[in-house]
């Protein structure tokens, strides 16, 4: 948002009712009922103010209200299930996604077609049906889109496949000139490379195909040690980690769990390590793989078996519900045993760490390796992703920032400026200064190059901003 984004007038409700005729979805105005619904975020922390909403029922409705933002020179925003929003969006339209909800699953090709407001959830049902899997992330009611776009880490498929990214065939984009394009490498390479990776800065994506894999489970699940233990079980798994197949991905997280009554009476407002496996082999050798991390320490949980692609969202436990939340993130280049010791001392026992999570995920295999189809995704060739959220609204969120801020700056010595967009907090996906790191500098003077042809307007700057070069 800039400052002239505040400065614009209201939208009038002639003007609302102009565009109202043109699309089949609703039109809103701040009061209108439905409007609330249409703005609410995941982050509680971040709430949606905009202009004008669009509940947008196809891709005519997207092109209707690009065109009506760009007669009125505002910025426009777009949501579907509101996990990634990074600014109020005052002054300018935000695009609902959230009816657009197709989905075509082609199991000859292994591939899906969905349109911008499906969540994960909803294509592995499909997919499942016909004995294939997506590379959804961890939370299955994450919208496809925008995680795709940003990248997309599969806690399953990642190591052996890659970046979701990676394995997209086409979109179809609604750029800021209204026009809807069907993009492919062949048609648009420049556009397909920037798309894919690059967020939210080049259009409005109203649909994507992708590929499928022959895929129903895998083994997996999570063991839960107490958070005293934390020193034998994190030396352990990093030391594990190191010699594991690419078939194997995993994480771990220490985590200060609330009281909930949904939550079993052993992790009920506890203090746990959380290790987290997916293994696409045998259960036997996954079985055989982690016995050293499974006799790190006693359990309190042990929930690892065969588990159904569907039900992915049992490995991280990814909270379901909108909370306020401040979060921070890091990729490290190493995690030595210097760099464990240092969380020890921030996170362990007798910390009193007010943060809800802190965790590292395992990277490295074909993560690493640039796709057939070249993308913008910037963290290749990084062995570690370190993420951590403190839940608190707006009153703690100078106290959460410093305490994340604490630990991202401790592992400064193995961190590397590079970052994933899909983990970028509020504060670092609004910081231009910032994103030339987090793409590295060749990539990002492509990307602002491309804004430039695409958006020299920079219509689209409410979720994650590359400004036109």
């Amino acid at each position: 948002m800039t400052f002239d984004d505040l400065l614009l007038p209201r939208v009038s409700p002639a003007e609302a009712a102009e565009l109202a005729s043109l699309a089949s979805g609703p039109v809103l105005l701040p009061g209108d009922e439905g409007y609330d619904a249409e703005c609410r975020t995941y982050n509680l922390n971040v709430p949606l103010e905009p202009a004008l909403v669009v509940g947008a029922a196809d891709a005519a409705d997207v092109q209707a209200a690009v065109r009506f933002a760009a007669r009125q020179g505002r910025p426009v925003s777009v949501k579907t299930t509101g996990h990634q929003q990074v600014r109020p969006a005052r002054g300018g339209v935000l695009i609902s996604t959230r009816r657009m909800k197709g989905i075509a699953v082609d199991a000859g090709r292994r591939r899906a077609r969905v349109e911008a407001g499906v969540i994960w959830q909803e294509v592995m049902d499909q997919a499942a049906k016909v004995g294939l899997a997506p590379m959804s992330g961890s939370a299955p009611l994450v919208g496809v889109t925008g995680y795709t776009l940003g990248g997309g880490l599969s806690p399953v498929f990642g190591r052996s496949q890659g970046y979701a990214a990676d394995h997209v065939r086409s979109l179809e984009v609604v750029t800021a000139d209204g026009e809807l394009r069907h993009v492919t490498p062949d048609n648009d390479p420049e556009l397909f490379w920037c798309l894919l990776g690059g967020k939210g800065n080049f259009g409005v994506v109203t649909a994507l195909e992708f590929d499928l894999f022959p895929v129903t489970s895998f083994y997996g699940g999570g063991i839960y040690f107490p958070g005293e233990r934390l020193a034998e079980v994190l030396h352990t798994w990093r030391i594990w980690q190191a010699d594991m197949p690419e078939e194997m991905s995993s994480s771990v997280a220490v985590q200060r769990l609330p009281p909930l009554p949904a939550l079993p009476e052993p992790l009920r407002g506890a203090f746990v390590v959380h290790v987290r496996f997916a293994y696409l082999g045998p259960s036997v050798e996954g079985e055989r793989l982690i016995a050293p991390v499974r006799a790190a320490a006693p359990a309190l949980i042990d929930t690892v078996e065969e588990t159904p692609c569907t039900a992915v969202g049992a490995l991280h436990m990814d909270p379901p519900t909108p909370m306020p939340y401040y979060d921070r993130t890091t990729l490290l280049r190493a995690f030595p045993a210097e760099a464990a010791d240092r969380l020890i001392e921030l996170l362990g026992p007798g910390s009193d760490s007010p943060l809800a999570s802190v965790e590292i995920r395992m990277l490295g295999g074909a993560l690493d390796r640039e796709p057939e189809v070249p993308n913008a995704v910037s963290s290749r060739g990084l062995p570690f992703v370190l993420f951590g959220f403190g839940v608190g609204a707006s009153e703690r969120g100078e106290f959460l920032s410093a305490e994340l801020e604490e630990v991202m700056n401790a592992m400064e010595p193995w961190a590397d400026r590079r970052r994933m967009v899909n983990f970028l907090s509020t504060e670092e996906a609004t910081d231009s200064e910032r994103l030339s790191e987090v793409y590295g500098v060749e990539r990002y003077r492509r990307l602002t190059a491309a804004k430039k042809a695409y958006d020299p307007t920079n219509m689209f700057r409410e979720n994650h901003n590359i400004p036109p070069g």
